[in-house]
């Protein structure tokens, strides 16, 4: 996406050069043209950059140069850009979504235990899908956060395999007690390892996806787990 920005501060080539290589020194900015005479900078990025980061890049709100937004709205640029980032994930939960309620509908009754073993179904079979394509580039990005994948890095290899079986107990219905024992201590290792990062504002890939998708960590990781974990305590009661 490519936006052109309103600076103020600039009074010669020097500050032209001077905020140019400010701007570039962003990871995500791509290209940037400034222009000192028209007090504009034109920034091509590989992903929305707020206003905030922008200005710190400038020297922060002390600094001469102020930048500001002309032709967008950043709010909305804002929701744009998470949608854009997180739309795989979105779409995964949306199918999953659907399949299950359109199961249940066909039933003759609707039926919150089914419905909740069907779509754990779908969520592991399909997140483990992902995973397998490329397994090893799956257990490389799980060993940077995942705690009991950084002490031992086959963890990641077997992880995958987990979340497989998983998707066939739930789906055929094979010893739910047992099962959801399993999915509650596997994904409440997990979330630890997801929420230490998230609560440490660590900019890393998370690997919920497998290699495929360049996601970043986010609450959206631990609300994923979190899903999961609730669902299978909820179960856990219901069966005991």
């Amino acid at each position: 996406m490519t936006h052109t920005y309103n600076v103020t501060g600039m009074t010669c080539s020097n500050c032209e050069a001077k905020v140019k290589t400010s701007l570039l020194s962003l990871p995500d900015v791509l290209s940037a043209e400034v222009l000192q005479k028209e007090n504009s900078a034109t920034i091509e990025m590989s992903k929305h950059i707020s206003m905030a980061a922008f200005q710190k890049a400038l020297g922060g709100e002390e600094s001469k140069y102020q930048i500001s937004a002309i032709h967008h709205n950043e709010t909305v640029e804002q929701t744009k850009s998470w949608f854009a980032t997180y739309k795989p994930v979105l779409v995964i939960f949306f199918y999953i979504l659907t399949t299950t309620l359109l199961i249940e509908y066909a039933a003759d009754s609707f039926n919150w235990m089914r419905w909740m073993r069907h779509f754990m179904a779908g969520f592991f079979l399909t997140f483990s899908f992902f995973k397998l394509l490329n397994l090893k580039g799956f257990a490389e990005s799980y060993a940077m956060y995942d705690i009991v994948a950084k002490q031992w890095n086959g963890w990641g290899y077997v992880y995958a395999f987990i979340e497989l079986a998983l998707g066939f107990t739930f789906l055929t219905g094979f010893n739910m007690l047992i099962t959801n024992a399993v999915t509650l201590v596997v994904m409440t290792i997990s979330i630890i390892g997801v929420l230490q990062s998230v609560l440490n504002k660590r900019k890393i890939k998370c690997a919920c996806l497998g290699d495929v998708f360049n996601l970043p960590m986010s609450t959206i990781t631990i609300i994923e787990d979190a899903l999961m974990i609730c669902m299978s305590v909820g179960m856990l009661i219901i069966l005991i």
